[in-house]
């Protein structure tokens, strides 16, 4: 009897106190991020078919190259032409500044959490094999930044980075950029975000979309 009340005790306390830290990640996500003008930061860019990619490259035309570097572009395993898109971006950047910066990009390849067309059933061993993949590449890239707008293979690297920042391993920022095709509701990758507020900033790109989810913030169409 005594040691199924200490085993109560100690599982009540975990508890509490993960709840507590969840709340704590959560309010300090939704703050600004602190000055790191001097610092360049590792940036993680999630790339998706279609138009998603598009916006990307267009997101990243207008960014800090030397601040946000070293760049890593993540794209799904059946996606190859979101990496190709990615490499001409850079390669053309280069040409612009420096080939020196060519050393700080990489390019990789996860495997989605479901394919268009399967099943739910076994969309569900895919799900945790893209978990696992997803950890593996997090823990390998450790990145301060993560960059998304849309793809549902950003949702287990957002999951991955908000267990970090939970268990203390890694903060990584996550600002999420909902698609400018998304005028009155969020995506699915969008809504799961602000719902659970994994991400530190969700932008949108219409004053409809940011009525309907106030903690979004409105930024103008970037297309």
């Amino acid at each position: 009897m005594m040691d199924f009340t200490s085993v109560s005790l100690v599982f009540v306390i975990a508890s509490t106190l993960l709840v507590v830290r969840i709340l704590y990640v959560i309010s300090q996500s939704s703050k600004p991020a602190r000055n790191t003008s001097q610092k360049s930061l590792s940036t993680l860019v999630v790339l998706g078919s279609g138009g998603h990619t598009a916006e990307m490259i267009n997101l990243l035309s207008v960014l800090q190259k030397d601040r946000f570097a070293p760049r890593f572009y993540i794209a799904a395993a059946t996606d190859n032409m979101s990496l190709q898109k990615a490499r001409v971006f850079e390669d053309a950047l280069d040409d612009k500044i420096s080939s020196k910066g060519a050393n700080s990009i990489q390019y990789m390849q996860i495997y989605r959490s479901r394919e268009v067309g399967q099943s739910y059933i076994t969309s569900v061993g895919t799900t945790l094999y893209a978990l696992a993949h997803a950890l593996w590449l997090m823990v390998k890239i450790r990145p301060q930044v993560i960059l998304c707008n849309g793809p549902g293979t950003c949702i287990p690297i957002c999951a991955i980075a908000f267990v970090f920042k939970v268990l203390g391993i890694r903060w990584s920022h996550i600002f999420y950029v909902e698609s400018i095709a998304r005028v009155k509701r969020l995506s699915l990758s969008g809504l799961l975000l602000y719902k659970l507020r994994m991400a530190d900033q969700l932008f949108v790109q219409w004053p409809s979309l940011q009525k309907q989810y106030p903690r979004a913030h409105y930024v103008g169409r970037l297309m």
